[in-house]
């Protein structure tokens, strides 16, 4: 007689038994009569799921307040994770954050899970208390739906796909709490400006330093993309970004200076305080430029326009287009329509994304027009959609992510004023150009006829240039651009004569200037570091056909009205795009000279860095060390 088994065990077996016969019979019966409980949608079927991600991504940024430090870092981590998760399932590469290799039956679906998985757990949690946080959680679980991914699997024990994207994740959701940027405490700073608050609609800028930078006072405060801030001074955006941790670029030690390019010109400083007036008195000169009533016409085409050296603007344009063998073609527009709309397009972003996503966008651009043919730099076989997408996300956002670093260190450590608050603290000295003429002071602007001059009793009768300005006999007036006007769809605010203390920049009057010190300009550095990225990854520092544009339609702009005709911004090269970026905050008013051309030339060092390292991590010659 075999032995007796227990009871319990018996039971059990029976009932396992018919717990299998009965997932067979319905696993069959399913396989053979129903279809699959979800099927993934999309209405994009040309886009990688790296691109969905990067996409619904952009959205959250164009929601959010617009930091664009805080996004280019959330860019990175977002991009990371999804190399890491691609190259979890590539036996060559290395990882970021998370180097790991696995094996999967079928490795398309492995990775576009695991990608999934790992982005919209950092995304969920980064932007679960931003502004717009409803919307961009929707939009969030919108996608994991779209793909077929349950939301709820949360695990991140295992080999499954969705065990490796959140593990991941979680990795680097961790690794953001003590990276420098105080996450934790909503990225707070102990930054305290050495100046009082500029009230912008009070004429003049009182400072204890002229060289640091001033915190606005905005009555009626809104930021660029439309969001009611609280009205009072400014508060400094993340001046402690120079202590994150990064990509490629060094550690920023104990100042927060991952590159330090030494002290700006600076007023008083017998070695550069001629620099320093002359580079307030060429923001004035931009800013006169912006009446298209004064009818100049000029040629803004690739022939004309571009092919600077780095940190210069030096260039004269080209003579053809490598391309087609043809040269390009003029594109003649008002001066004044051109200046204001490439100040309007390059604020932040078409869409409000920030610089950093604003690259993203021209990138996926790039790649779409490029595809299928998509070579990494250029050389070698095609390789598909996803690999491309991801390993561009990365070297693109960690060299922003870097530029970010550096610029904001720089900001932090350096502390630069502003156009405003030079020109306006000067302007209310005096003059400084002639020691024995009316209204010298020593740091006062510098006199330049028919732009920066003296208000006397002559200027101001009946029929002359400041007469507008009779009762300031004495003072010093600018021409420049007279503000947004009352009525801004319909009229523009002109360029004419007013007085120094009471200039504006060519922005909104509800924003004015970005909460931050000027040096250097963020602008430049994301603008740079996103170009060299993208000339080394597609192989060529021209856009595809050589040519990309933009259009600004009539009437499109929103500081004003206008522009009268369509504008067409053209750019033959990466850095011509990336220049245009930089000049544009001296048209707009936001920056000085040396602040773009040093956050040019931050933004290749941080470009360059982040492609050195991106080849070594897609070659599997790095370790997982962030």
């Amino acid at each position: 007689m075999s032995p007796r088994r227990p009871l319990r065990l018996v039971l059990l077996g029976a009932l396992l038994g018919a717990a299998l016969a009965t997932a067979l019979f319905f696993g069959l019966s399913r396989d053979q009569s129903e279809a699959p409980a979800c099927s993934p949608r999309t209405d994009h079927p040309e886009w990688s799921v790296a691109r969905r991600w990067n996409e619904v991504l952009l959205d959250a940024i164009r929601r959010d307040l617009p930091a664009p430090t805080r996004h280019a870092r959330n860019l990175y981590h977002v991009s990371a994770a999804m190399y890491d998760a691609w190259a979890a399932y590539e036996p060559q590469a290395g990882g970021v954050f998370v180097d790991e290799t696995h094996r999967a039956g079928d490795v398309a679906a492995a990775r576009q899970e695991a990608i999934s998985y790992a982005a919209y757990r950092i995304l969920e949690h980064r932007y679960m208390d931003a502004i717009g946080a409803p919307d961009t959680i929707a939009e969030f679980d919108a996608l994991m739906d779209d793909l077929c991914y349950p939301t709820g699997v949360t695990s991140t024990e295992g080999d499954s796909p969705a065990a490796v994207g959140n593990r991941i994740a979680a990795v680097i959701i961790e690794a953001g709490l003590t990276d420098g940027s105080n996450e934790a405490d909503g990225y707070g700073n102990a930054y305290h400006p050495v100046n009082d608050p500029l009230v912008v609609e009070e004429p003049g800028a009182a400072m204890a330093d002229p060289n640091r930078w001033q915190p606005l006072e905005i009555e009626d405060m809104v930021s660029q993309n439309g969001i009611p801030l609280t009205s009072g001074a400014q508060e400094c955006i993340d001046p402690h970004w120079g202590h994150v941790a990064g990509f490629s670029l060094p550690d920023g030690g104990a100042d927060g200076l991952p590159i330090d390019p030494g002290y700006p010109p600076a007023l008083g400083d017998p070695a550069t305080d001629r620099e320093f007036k002359d580079q307030a008195a060429e923001v004035l000169e931009f800013s006169s430029l912006l009446d298209p009533r004064a009818g100049v016409v000029i040629d803004i085409s690739p022939g004309a326009w571009g092919a600077n050296s780095l940190g210069a603007n030096d260039g004269s344009g080209r003579d053809v287009n490598p391309f087609t063998g043809l040269p390009y073609e003029p594109n003649l527009v008002n001066q004044a329509d051109f200046a204001r709309a490439l100040a309007e397009f390059w604020a932040d972003g078409p869409n409000s994304e920030t610089p950093p996503g604003h690259w993203n966008a021209l990138a996926n651009s790039v790649s779409d027009t490029l595809a299928p043919e998509l070579r990494i730099g250029g050389e070698g076989q095609p390789v598909d959609r996803l690999e491309w997408d991801v390993k561009l996300y990365l070297a693109l956002n960690g060299a922003n992510h870097d530029a970010a670093r550096a610029a904001w260190g720089i900001k932090g450590y350096y502390d630069g004023a502003r156009p405003i608050s030079m020109i306006r603290y000067m302007g209310g000295l005096g003059q400084s150009s002639d020691p024995g003429a009316a209204s010298y002071h020593p740091d006062g602007l510098p006199l330049l006829p028919g732009l920066i001059e003296v208000i006397t009793s002559q200027t101001t009768r009946p029929g002359q240039r400041h007469q507008a300005l009779a009762g300031h006999e004495g003072e010093i007036a600018v021409y420049a651009w007279a503000g947004r006007p009352d009525d801004a769809e319909a009229e523009v605010g002109g360029v004419t004569w007013i007085r120094a203390i009471d200039w504006v920049p060519y922005q909104l009057p509800t924003f004015v200037t970005p909460s931050f010190p000027g040096y250097v300009s963020g602008h430049s550095a994301f603008s740079r570091a996103s170009a060299e990225v993208l000339a080394a990854f597609t192989g060529t520092e021209y856009f595809p056909g050589g040519l990309d544009v933009w259009t600004i339609a009539a009437g499109g702009l929103h500081f004003e009205a206008g522009p009268a005709e369509d504008i067409n911004l053209q750019w033959a090269t990466y850095f011509d795009a990336a220049d245009q970026a930089g000049l544009s905050r001296l048209y707009g008013g936001i920056h000085v000279r040396e602040d773009d051309l040093v956050g040019r030339l931050i933004g290749a060092t941080a470009g360059r860095a982040a492609w050195s390292r991106a080849l070594l991590v897609f070659a599997g010659e790095t370790d997982a060390e962030a």
